[in-house]
């Protein structure tokens, strides 16, 4: 499927399509290591070895094609440095900052629920 592109107002879009770049958008930034990245970059400026070292779990490959995947979007700069070896360094931008206000109150709901789902969990397994 194409996404189409958009050109209208944001109250214009409409979400609920199939072709929406809105959908698109939601399925680049709603996934685990969009999240995790975006979290663990925080306010700060990293590496891609403290990325990776920060989200525990997340292979090199997945690293690399999620901060594309944010780069492309605006969501995180990426600066290189004319070093040998190259040195690369990541920023959140300010939509990036935006969204990661998003991400703490989702942290926030996961630490505060965690009990609660666990034990939902286990009456629906038994």
């Amino acid at each position: 499927m194409v996404t189409k592109q958009f050109s209208g107002s944001p109250e214009d879009a409409d979400l609920t399509r199939a072709d929406s770049l809105g959908r698109e958008i939601f399925s680049d930034v709603a996934n685990k290591w969009a999240l995790l990245i975006i979290e663990c970059l925080g306010d700060d400026t990293r590496r891609f070895s403290e990325l990776r070292d920060g989200v525990e779990g997340i292979s090199h490959k997945m690293l690399t094609q999620n901060l594309r995947m944010l780069e492309r979007n605006g969501l995180v700069e990426r600066k290189v440095y004319p070093t040998v070896p190259p040195r690369v360094e990541y920023t959140l931008t300010e939509p990036g900052r935006a969204l990661r206000v998003t991400i703490d109150a989702m942290c926030g709901w996961t630490r505060r629920y965690l009990g609660h789902i666990e034990a939902s969990r286990r009456r629906f397994d038994s």
